[in-house]
């Protein structure tokens, strides 16, 4: 660049002695291992006079940078350092564009694209492709956490942590700024992985199937679903599990530990991730916005999964029937529905659930909790979700349209069986005959005609009825009078 000048030797040096430097760099070098074999005192004395000596002559054929003053000891390590102030970046991966200023980095960086990891874990045989992230590694075993809060004296295992828990949770500095929309963050790699949002740049990329992400640690995860590899085994259950973490997270459903405490509220958590998404609750961050409808979120992955409302992508089909799905978790649950899993047991009547949800909202059954309070009429529900839709009959919001009329619904599940009205679809089919339902409810009442089941008990006088509509009946015209 034409606004640098060039780098220069200090005024007392002349070009000539550059040679002569090296070799006296040498000759300090042999007079340093001379003085590990003490021979004599009068050797020694005469060796480090002239090791002081040479010392000496080494800082006065040192090189200073014009543009910051730092000193090198060779013209080599001046011209690296130069391309700090030139910005000129010599090296190109041989992979993509992205180019580098010194080779080291440049033969670090191609470990993306080879997969290539030289530093192996001696205690678990887990394979890195930088040896400081071999290092930190390491602490999971040693269980060492150098970095301690001047704070609270909470202590981490990484400096990058320790500095992400000042910001986010005792300074609330966020330094980084993105240009494109405003938004700040407390650490500039989350600003640099913020920016692809605008870009649309997915740099790590799957050598199996050519599916691209904005994340190492993505990609990562992701190549596990070729490998289908499990190796942690729970000791409790035999469940498998890709990563040592996700284990040792899984084993606290087994032990009920909750190790990790919200410092505000004291509310505790089995995860990590669970604490630190309770916590932005108190401070209110919401710093992923939706360019389509400008509603904000907690987290990146709360905001992706957001956009697919507007886009329309499924990407999780089902091998089974090929239904397709926003979400990993919903594909999962719906998986279920062929298999006929249902891991979730109710510890009061042994019934069983395929979600975890649907148990905890079961168990309210047992003991009639009731913790969502409309505030229009003080009405209580066990579900989220039910207050949520009962808030609509004071509002009269209407958000579900059928697709082949102009009929509006305030609840998702009618406007699909509405819709089935049009398209003469009978999904649920008698396991006894050949008759089949538009709606699960239906069916449910049909299969008691073939089992004989009377669920409806009178309490007045004990008679059983198979639907509620007749227990009613009953009670109206022969208990009530």
């Amino acid at each position: 660049s034409s606004s640098h000048k060039p780098c220069r030797m200090k005024p007392t040096e002349e070009p000539t002695e550059l040679i002569e430097g090296n070799k006296q760099n040498e000759e300090l070098r042999e007079v340093e291992e001379k003085n590990h074999v003490k021979t004599g005192e009068n050797v020694l004395s005469c060796s480090q006079t002239k090791q002081k000596g040479l010392k000496k002559r080494r800082a006065e054929t040192s090189l200073t940078c014009t543009q910051c003053a730092k000193s090198l000891t060779s013209k080599r390590s001046l011209n690296v350092h130069m391309r700090v102030h030139t910005g000129e970046k010599p090296y190109m991966c041989s992979h993509c564009d992205k180019r580098f200023s010194r080779s080291t980095h440049v033969k670090t960086h191609e470990r993306i694209h080879t997969g290539e990891k030289p530093f192996t874990c001696d205690q678990c045989g887990m394979s890195f492709a930088l040896k400081g992230t071999l290092m930190e590694h390491m602490r999971v075993h040693t269980g060492e956490k150098p970095f301690t809060c001047d704070q609270c004296g909470m202590s981490f295992a990484l400096k990058g942590t320790l500095m992400e828990h000042m910001r986010r949770i005792h300074t609330g500095e966020k330094p980084h700024t993105c240009d494109q929309c405003g938004m700040s963050f407390a650490l500039k790699g989350t600003l640099m992985e913020h920016m692809r949002v605008h870009t649309g740049e997915k740099p790590f990329t799957c050598d199996q199937c050519g599916k691209s992400f904005t994340r190492s640690s993505n990609l990562k995860e992701h190549m596990m679903i070729h490998t289908a590899e499990k190796p942690y085994v729970c000791d409790q259950c035999g469940k498998l599990f890709l990563r040592a973490s996700y284990l040792k997270s899984h084993l606290r459903v087994h032990s009920k530990e909750k190790p990790h405490s919200c410092y505000l509220c004291g509310k505790s958590f089995s995860r990590q991730e669970h604490l630190k998404k309770h916590q932005k609750i108190h401070t209110g961050v919401r710093e992923y916005m939706c360019f389509e409808c400008e509603k904000t979120f907690i987290s990146a992955n709360c905001l992706k999964l957001h956009e697919r409302i507007h886009t329309g992508e499924k990407p999780y089909m089902c091998s089974l029937c090929d239904k397709r799905f926003s979400r990993s978790g919903h594909l999962k649950t719906h998986q279920r529905t062929h298999t006929g899993e249902k891991p979730y047991k109710c510890s009061q009547c042994d019934q069983r659930f395929s979600q975890s949800g649907i148990l905890e909202n079961h168990k309210r059954t047992h003991t009639g909790e009731k913790p969502y309070k409309c505030s229009q009429c003080d009405k209580r529900f066990s579900r989220s979700g039910d207050l949520k839709t009962h808030k609509r009959t004071h509002t009269g919001e209407k958000p579900y349209k059928c697709s082949h009329c102009d009929k509006r619904f305030s609840r998702s599940t009618h406007v699909k069986t509405h819709e089935r009205i049009h398209t003469g679809e009978k999904p649920y089919k008698c396991s006894h005959c050949d008759k089949r339902f538009s709606q699960s409810g239906d069916l449910s009442k049909h299969e008691r005609i073939h089992t004989g089941e009377k669920p409806y008990h009178c309490t007045a006088c004990g008679k059983c009825f198979n639907r509620s509509s007749a227990l009613h009946n009953h009670t109206k015209n022969i208990h009530s009078k």
